[in-house]
């Protein structure tokens, strides 16, 4: 504790202009404790477990629902949760071909849950975004042992009502994780002449076959077409779009008629 008069006197200091660091340096005291005299910036320790705790499904917390449709889409592709002695390990590993790509997942994870840092870790042509709190598990309980293709992948119902509010962007983390996107063509005659068409076309694999009908949920409350390709492969899905002729990318097929 220190003497009200000592208090006082930096707080005079600081009221005429002088910064935090100013007083404590003329002061002979500790850059914090002027702040903490000053500002308030010091937490007491009750607060900062009050905050550090914030986690939106133990708390009122807010969650940032678009960032989670991302960030769920990511996890389901290459994400995963590890324990780390008292905490969890929360990972997405992201390609470093795509910058772009890891980037937005970093931010993602920051949104998601910002009372907990990101770091980077490096690896030969990928990076992992990670994050540790034990309030992972909470945000993503579809963590388990074992592989996700082994296991049972169930949305519980407040995710369920993310993914069918804000379906696209759960659908660009799937692709960014799991997909990939080509331009397509074909030709076909107009009033006589054979015509050029391109089009982007999307694939999204996964041996998941929880994880493929979530995407597919997906693609029908958007309205897009899909199809498995021929040969068989019931882990992969093909996803087609064309600025050119929106009625036909519109016109989406029911899950009865998805098999060709």
């Amino acid at each position: 504790m220190h003497p009200k008069e000592l208090v006082d006197e930096a707080r005079r200091l600081y009221a005429t202009g002088m910064t935090a660091a100013d007083v404590a340096r003329r002061m002979s005291l500790p850059w914090g404790t002027v702040a903490h005299w000053c500002r308030g910036d010091r937490r007491s320790p009750a607060a900062k477990r009050v905050v550090h705790a914030a986690c939106p499904q133990c708390t009122d917390a807010p969650l940032d629902e678009q960032r989670y449709a991302y960030l769920l889409g990511q996890y389901l592709g290459d994400g995963n949760i590890v324990r780390v002695q008292r905490t969890c390990r929360f990972s997405i590993t992201c390609s470093d071909a795509w910058p772009g790509v890891r980037d937005e997942v970093r931010e993602a994870v920051a949104a998601v849950l910002p009372t907990s840092s990101v770091s980077l870790r490096r690896g030969t042509g990928c990076t992992d975004v990670r994050s540790h709190s034990t309030h992972w598990e909470c945000l993503f309980p579809q963590h388990g042992p074992g592989k996700k293709h082994e296991r049972p992948i169930v949305l519980e119902q407040w995710q369920q009502e993310i993914v069918d509010t804000h379906p696209g962007l759960f659908l660009r983390g799937l692709i960014h994780s799991d997909g990939c996107r080509m331009t397509n063509w074909a030709r076909r005659p107009v009033a006589g002449e054979m015509k050029r068409y391109e089009y982007p076309r999307y694939f999204f694999s996964n041996t998941s076959l929880d994880i493929l009908a979530l995407c597919c949920a997906a693609l029908d409350r958007l309205g897009i077409a899909y199809r498995r390709p021929r040969g068989g492969r019931q882990w992969r899905r093909s996803m087609c779009g064309s600025a050119r002729r929106p009625d036909e990318v519109v016109a989406a097929r029911r899950h009865a008629g998805v098999a060709e």
